[in-house]
């Protein structure tokens, strides 16, 4: 529960209500060399406690025990890898997207949509007509790493070269994630909030602690929309908006589609973007995915967004942060982990590998729910205590990825201990046998070898 904790802290959560949260351990699942059991359990968990929060402000209860168990969790980390459509199992990845050998290391692309296919492609000299894994393998075969990422990014594509930890400490981007909080809080201007009808006190059964409120969701891929479908299980009206130009793939819609409705609004269309502001003026929170400042030329900035409706709550989701060089590109979970370090941590030496889940996605999208879910049980714990104006919560998968490979290694120490004896000071581990009411030590300690007469005592 280490992990929770942290979590619950840059969440900015009262510590004394971990004591509600109770994990049911499955060392089976999520197996790996990184903790991402620990990791998930965390998010998914503080996720679950800021839910309970919520709906304990809103219904006058003591706050509820939250349990998440480690199965439900690792099923949940790998929805999309589970989902069945008429018995059909979706494709997670496109044939090109994958790791390719290079003059000098490895590159990990994703063309898994038609534009960013087709844009890897162009950036190697290949045709629609030449898309095969050995046409496109021989041409990265001849181009270094760094080199092959730089030409896919310059043509609007994906690529990423594979990394180890100590090289992505060195790297800008990587120095830039280190200097982010887990979760990005803050609040604009000090206006007082809008009217918290939507937060009023309800009385569902089951607690719905997002009842009344929506959400439009401009988010993309995993991450945002499993934050999303998470609020839209608590009881939120949940509208994604994709403009219609950018379908989303039907087999990643079915699965982070649950509870939420889905429209096409194309807001560069003057009908299309009147609709948007109708939507705007009545929600009470904005999730958006895209590439920090992508959205700023709609009104949708921050500090636009919160001069324009005090109060609404802000939740902003990237792939490398909202500073450093890379700020402004493209990436997936699947390229972080490879940028980050993770893909040489779980992979063999003559290959990468990567985690047995799309933990970075999942584990930031519960993150961001839970963002969402603390900044409304602030406001409503007290709306006059200061916490008006409006808040904005900030993710990042590469943030994400920096907690997991920096997770605090596993410590004896609260199991060790120390006595004297014959053989001087020791200091020891204490036994792992144990029963309410039985030893909990030995009696003595070890004596000089052979030092014993050979008699019963």
């Amino acid at each position: 529960m280490d992990g929770a904790a942290v979590a619950w802290d840059a969440l900015g959560g009262d510590p004394a209500l971990l004591s509600r949260l109770s994990p049911v351990v499955r060392e089976d699942t999520l197996p790996a060399r990184l903790p991402v059991r620990a990791l998930a359990r965390s998010c998914a968990g503080v996720c679950a406690l800021a839910a309970a929060e919520l709906a304990a402000l809103r219904t006058g209860r003591d706050v509820p025990h939250a349990r998440v168990d480690d199965g439900a969790v690792a099923a949940a980390f790998a929805s999309e890898r589970h989902l069945l459509v008429n018995g059909r199992a979706p494709e997670s990845f496109a044939p090109l997207s994958r790791f390719w050998r290079t003059a000098d290391g490895w590159v990990r692309t994703h063309a898994n949509y038609p534009h960013h296919r087709a844009r890897l492609l162009a950036a190697l000299g290949l045709g629609d007509g030449e898309a095969s894994v050995e046409r496109v393998g021989a041409r990265l075969a001849g181009l270094a790493a760094a080199e092959a990422e730089e030409a896919v990014y310059a043509a609007g594509g994906l690529a990423v070269a594979l990394r180890t930890p100590q090289e992505w400490a060195a790297h800008p981007q990587g120095a830039a994630v280190a200097g982010l909080a887990l979760v990005g809080r803050e609040r604009l201007g000090d206006g007082a909030p809008p009217a918290t009808a939507p937060l009023r006190p309800t009385a569902t059964d089951p607690l719905l602690p997002a009842a009344g409120l929506r959400v439009l969701d401009l988010t993309r891929v995993i991450a945002g929309p499993v934050a999303t479908r998470t609020l839209a299980l608590l009881g939120a009206d949940v509208l994604r908006v994709d403009p219609p130009h950018l379908p989303e793939l039907p087999d990643q819609h079915a699965d982070t589609g649950f509870g939420k409705r889905s429209a096409t609004l194309d807001l560069g269309a003057p009908a299309d973007r009147r609709a948007f502001e109708d939507l705007l003026a009545r929600a009470d929170v904005v999730v958006t995915g895209y590439r920090p400042g992508t959205l700023d030329r709609f009104g949708l900035a921050p500090e636009a967004l919160a001069e324009r409706r005090p109060g609404l709550v802000v939740a902003q989701l990237s792939a490398w942060g909202a500073s450093g060089p890379w700020s402004g590109r493209r990436g997936f979970d699947s390229l972080v982990q490879v940028a980050t370090g993770i893909a040489v941590v779980e992979g063999a030496p003559d290959a990468p590998g990567a985690l047995p889940a799309q933990a970075l996605d999942h584990g930031t999208g519960y993150l961001l729910a839970a963002a969402v879910l603390r900044s409304l049980s602030e406001r409503l714990r007290d709306p006059a205590d200061g916490t008006g104006g409006t808040p904005v919560v900030r993710l990042a998968l590469a943030r994400t990825a920096a907690w997991l490979t920096t997770w605090p290694a596993y410590a004896a120490d609260p199991w060790l201990t120390g006595t004297d004896g014959p053989l001087g000071r020791l200091r020891y581990a204490l036994p792992p046998v144990s029963f309410e009411g039985g030893p909990v030590n030995w009696e003595r300690p070890p004596g000089d070898w052979g030092g014993d007469a050979p008699v019963w005592r």
